[in-house]
């Protein structure tokens, strides 16, 4: 058997980036994916390609947010994973930081983390245990070493919302306990994405670097000694997708080389 035969998982943000290096190491290991995103030919290419289920959403959105956690149950009959993972970016200094612009990064980042997980905790409380497993279900979110290391102020809002991402996941861990769901965090450092290539470009924009002066200055004090790729990321969720992270809840795990240590 594979290692996550059986278990149907929730994947938002998963066209492109840290999303889709999940989805196809996840589907490797068995798991039946609903795969959801705001960019629709993406995503439904992307799950044509794994032979999983595609939801095009906004998870701004309230009714597209009911519609793709009701999909697996829909489906399948159950929910067993939720990889919490959309999200957004914009450098700014902090003195020109609109509310719009404000909004819409919180939005992304917390505001619908929050509301996604909540949703699909509500549905995951009423099933059985999943199986061979004394859990109901498993929640993780996607944070960021951001909302650690900080002290970036062409970052404030990022930072801000994915600080927020590992309170509610405590949060969520302490409250959930109780309903054998657990809930636990990733923590990116730089990851070569379609993301750090748009930081890359605001970041010499604003600074008058030239190209790529931005990931290099960031990737250069990583203690292993390369840049980090999605798939570094996709091994720690499928992790804690998996069953040897049964008992753990409550934790913020940094994949980052060793960009940050400690709390």
């Amino acid at each position: 058997m594979s290692l996550l035969d059986g278990r149907t998982v929730l994947i938002t943000g998963a066209s492109g980036g840290i999303g889709a290096a999940t989805a196809r190491r996840l589907a490797r290991e068995g798991a039946r994916l609903v795969l959801s995103d705001i960019d629709t030919p993406a995503v439904e290419s992307l799950a044509a390609e794994l032979g999983q289920v595609a939801v095009a959403a906004d998870v701004t959105r309230a009714d597209d947010l009911a519609r793709l956690v009701d999909e697996p149950y829909r489906r399948f009959g159950r929910l067993d994973v939720l990889f919490n993972n959309a999200g957004v970016i914009r450098l700014q200094p902090l003195l020109d930081v609109t509310v719009t612009e404000w909004d819409r990064v919180l939005n992304v980042n917390l505001r619908a983390v929050f509301f996604v997980m909540q949703a699909v905790a509500r549905r995951m409380r009423e099933q059985k245990p999943m199986t061979g497993s004394e859990l109901r279900g498993k929640l993780i979110q996607t944070a960021s070493i951001a909302a650690y290391r900080g002290g970036n102020p062409l970052m404030a809002p990022y930072s801000a919302s994915k600080a927020g991402v590992v309170s509610l996941t405590r949060s969520a861990a302490q409250e959930l306990a109780r309903e054998r769901i657990t809930s636990n965090c990733v923590c990116p450092g730089a990851v070569d994405t379609p993301m750090w290539h748009q930081i890359d470009r605001e970041w010499n924009a604003l600074r008058g670097w030239p190209e790529g002066e931005a990931w290099k200055r960031r990737t250069a004090p990583i203690p292993l000694g390369r840049p980090e790729t999605a798939d570094d990321v996709a091994g720690v969720v499928l992790f804690l997708a998996g069953p040897d992270s049964d008992y753990m809840t409550g934790q913020a795990i940094k994949v980052d080389g060793g960009l940050v240590m400690g709390d």
